[in-house]
């Protein structure tokens, strides 16, 4: 991540003239090498949208230039996104495109596709209007995880075929199951670019750091000068077979990127929409889908690169949407795919050093001057290194971390992760998000929240002195009666000028995607130079082990341990549980006889009582895991002792972690 450097102290100017001039060098800089990354990554996800290369160009390149000066988000890109090839596809394929061949047919769904992009571009204005920055609020965490891991592997289904040279159809789980069949039918001139591709992609990061100057050049950028070497090296300009192991395989152009043949030929691929498409009931579907998976993915995007910009600016959520819209409309009417916040060239952008959102524009520039002057040189790409790009991307959206990190965050999360993730694949985008978030009110219904409480917030506001309000919830604290909640708090918080102090004692449950929000808030109100204060955690019991797992009030399972030991142990083993997190001990002086002096002669056993020391402490079940193997290890070796281990149940858990 780029830090805030030394020698500035004052925040960098948000895109006005003085920012122009003076972070020229470093937004001119950063904008070229993202314009390495955005380049073969719009071409790749036109082709794999069915729509043609240039789309995706035309839309990073409006995008640019209208959101550099309509939206207040500093670092973040705009352009075509692997996230909307699954619904774009969808659509133009709905239309009866993406078939080889028909070149009649693909025109017109395109059209149509792009006369669907234009109306969902001017409902999104008109909900930007009527503040629908927050509909990305309303989605569960769990739920959106879910549907972004299955368009990765939709993505990896669709694109390993492209990738091998071969063609393919089908629905993902059919594709993937054909993965092995794909590999054997494999035209092995493309795979070895394919796969070269990838290999370079997946091994970049782990050498990058052992080449000195070249470390700052981009995967993608070597991946394109690698590929395009292969492409020549097998002739693909020149249509010719060959023969290898029996096998008769075909190369031609037809493996290459079809960009424009001239110098500005790219006005020619200039294209208009069919609004004549819009006649028709399932176009209002795919409107829909557009609208809603476009803005959800771009209001978490630009929240995302929020998080991580080095000055801790904040983007105008509503604002941004409003532009993001606009220049969707534009693009699309000129043949463009549609756009988001991207978080990938976003992230890039941070990297190389940008300081304003004019960083954004100059990668458009780049995009421009590249396919208005050099057409033919984008023409010698091949095809499956674009392919294999999409197929890293893919994994990167649906990377085993992805799963490891919803599980820790707990069960019933991981749950609602998998089957949104198996839903989406099953049947569609909006299908498995819905299907997802039915799983999810339903754990939460039986975790015992209140249907009642399920839409509608609970909560009272009281003053507590002249800067300081307190807000006490109850009933439910959970992702669909989070918005209510989050305006409540803006209002007094950003808008009265309010600390705020949120009492979540008397609360049921709280979700886990009411808590990552409520601790979001609290960061932006930080910011404003006010305080937000959670209190009452301590009363709920977490259903996993992370910081921001779901609770459930009620009483908690703990482990009393009771050891009885010798006067002389009593130090060594009160420093050692509190060390391995015991929160408190009760130690009680007393004495008695093990079993050999109490099996020995009656008389004898009261002179051979000798004093010891009986510890007790509460701890949760690891600690006292952890108490019990030291006991076993390294104290029974030094002397006898004594443990007994008993589960109880207490009132406030957070007292013994």
């Amino acid at each position: 991540m780029t830090t805030l450097p030394t020698t500035e102290t004052e925040l960098p100017p948000r895109g006005n003239l003085l920012g122009f001039r003076k972070y020229f060098k470093q937004d001119f800089t950063s904008g070229f090498f993202v314009f390495l990354i955005a380049l073969p990554l719009c071409l790749g996800i036109s082709m794999a949208s069915g729509f043609p290369p240039m789309a995706g160009v035309f839309t990073a390149i409006v995008g640019s230039i209208l959101t550099t000066f309509l939206s207040n988000s500093e670092l973040t890109i705009k352009g075509p996104a692997a996230g909307l090839i699954v619904i774009v596809l969808g659509c133009v394929e709905d239309f009866g495109g993406g078939k080889a061949g028909d070149i009649a047919g693909n025109l017109e769904a395109y059209r149509a596709a792009l006369a669907v992009g234009v109306a969902a571009a001017i409902l999104q204005i008109v909900f930007g209007v009527f503040r629908a920055g927050i509909l990305g609020e309303f989605f569960p965490r769990s739920a959106i995880h879910g549907m972004l891991a299955a368009i990765g592997i939709i993505i990896i289904a669709k694109q390993i075929p492209v990738a091998l040279g071969v063609t393919a159809k089908g629905e993902p789980l059919e594709l993937l199951a054909e993965i092995p069949h794909f590999i054997m039918e494999a035209n092995p001139a493309i795979a070895v670019i394919g796969a070269t591709s990838l290999l370079i992609l997946f091994g970049w990061p782990s050498v990058r750091n052992r080449l000195g100057a070249m470390k700052s050049f981009p995967a993608q950028l070597i991946v394109l000068v690698v590929a395009v070497i292969l492409g020549w090296f097998f002739d693909l300009l020149h249509k010719h077979s060959y023969v290898l192991q029996g096998h008769q395989y075909q190369l031609g152009e037809q493996f290459l990127v079809e960009m424009p043949g001239q110098m500005f030929g790219m006005l020619s691929e200039i294209t208009f929409p069919n609004f004549n498409a819009l006649l028709e009931v399932k176009a209002w579907y795919w409107v829909f889908m557009f609208f809603v998976i476009g803005t959800l993915e771009s209001i978490i995007s630009a929240k995302a690169i929020d998080t991580i910009d080095p000055w801790k600016r904040k983007t105008n959520m509503d604002r941004d949407i409003r532009a993001v819209c606009i220049a969707n409309c534009c693009a699309a009417m000129i043949g463009g795919l549609p756009m988001i916040s991207e978080i990938v060239r976003s992230k890039a952008n941070i990297d190389n050093g940008a300081r304003t959102r004019f960083a954004d524009l100059w990668h458009g520039v780049w995009l421009l001057s590249c396919v208005a002057l050099l057409p033919t040189t984008l023409h010698l790409i091949p095809k499956a290194a674009l392919a294999a790009m999409l197929v890293y991307t893919g994994f990167r959206l649906a990377h085993p971390s992805e799963f490891v990190n919803v599980y820790r965050i707990g069960r019933e999360q991981f749950m609602i992760f998998v089957i949104t993730l198996i839903a989406t694949l099953m049947t569609d985008l909006l299908v498995g998000v819905a299907i997802g978030i039915g799983v999810k009110i339903a754990i939460h219904i039986y975790n015992g929240v209140p249907i009642k409480s399920l839409f509608k917030l609970y909560l009272d506001v009281e003053q507590v002195d002249e800067t300081t309000c307190l807000i006490r919830a109850r009933e439910s604290a959970v992702f669909s009666n989070w918005i209510p909640f989050k305006r409540q708090l803006e209002d007094l918080a950003l808008v009265q000028r309010q600390n705020v102090i949120v009492d979540v004692s008397e609360t049921q449950f709280i979700d886990h995607t009411f808590l990552e929000k409520l601790h979001e808030m609290q960061h932006e109100i930080q910011l404003e130079g006010l305080k937000l204060d959670i209190v009452g955690l301590e009363n709920q019991i977490p259903l996993a082990s992370h910081e921001q797992s779901a609770r459930k009030r009620g009483m908690v399972r703990v482990r009393r341990i009771t050891v009885i030991a010798s006067e002389s142990m009593e130090a060594l083993l009160t420093q050692k549980f509190v060390a391995m997190g015991a929160t408190g001990y009760t130690v009680m002086k007393c004495h008695g006889a093990g079993r050999a002096a109490a099996l020995s002669a009656p008389g004898s056993v009261a002179t051979q009582l000798e004093n010891q020391v009986r510890i007790e402490t509460i701890v949760p079940v690891g600690v006292s895991d952890e108490i019990l193997t030291y006991l076993r290890r390294d104290v029974l070796p030094m002397g006898h002792v004594t443990a007994a281990v008993e589960t109880v149940e207490a009132v406030v858990a957070d007292q013994f972690v």
